[in-house]
């Protein structure tokens, strides 16, 4: 199978993203651009949901008009840095349930060490749109989708800010069910697994811990 995942080449998207990989941006820029920019991938992300019809009346008379069906949504975060996604996606839709699943990685074998766990008991019932704004090796976002399969959810997709051709490679490979958006593909990853050219560590840019 051919390696396969969206890219959200939007304009808006991908100035905003230039000015984030910047390595004077302040902590403030960087937070802001991230809320900005997922917000725009959020309407993507969404594009295919289901609608039906509902007779409203508008001032000059009554009409059938398209309305979001069933179930909707839940955002899925990969704690911590996939806080800065969500945050922007809740603008545009504040009603969204909201999971957590704390991981972090291994500095030596860099692979994922699940913390914290936490998701709707109906998750089998919604679309889950995991967000995480590095997609490097794919460790942790392989294991999210894991539990997340194991808790019932069975309609998922994942959405972040950078993606390397290893971890888009890997996330197929393990989840080829998984529709994927990212807004960029970059080069590949050195040897310590992160994205090169890259913006560096997201969690300490949104944060300001480094």
């Amino acid at each position: 199978m051919t390696d396969k995942i969206n890219w959200v080449d939007h304009p808006l998207i991908q100035h905003k993203l230039s000015l984030m990989r910047r390595k004077d941006q302040s902590t403030a820029g960087f937070r802001q651009l991230l809320r900005e920019i997922s917000t725009l991938l959020a309407y993507e992300v969404t594009r295919d949901l289901p609608l039906t019809t509902v007779q409203i009346e508008t001032p000059l008379q009554k009409m059938d008009a398209p309305v979001l069906t069933g179930k909707k949504l839940c955002f899925v975060s990969i704690l911590r840095a996939g806080n800065g996604l969500l945050d922007g996606m809740l603008d545009l839709l504040p009603s969204a349930r909201v999971g957590h699943i704390g991981l972090y990685r291994d500095p030596e074998t860099l692979e994922a060490v699940e913390y914290y766990f936490k998701v709707p008991q109906d998750i089998g019932e919604r679309l889950a749109i995991v967000v995480d704004p590095m997609l490097a090796t794919a460790n942790s976002v392989i294991m999210a989708i894991d539990q997340l399969k194991q808790a019932g959810a069975n309609r998922l997709k994942f959405v972040c800010l950078l993606a390397s051709p290893e971890g888009i490679h890997a996330l197929n490979e393990a989840h080829p069910d998984v529709e994927a958006y990212t807004a960029a593909i970059d080069d590949r990853l050195d040897e310590n697994g992160y994205i090169l050219p890259g913006l560096g560590d997201a969690g300490d840019r949104i944060y300001g811990t480094r």
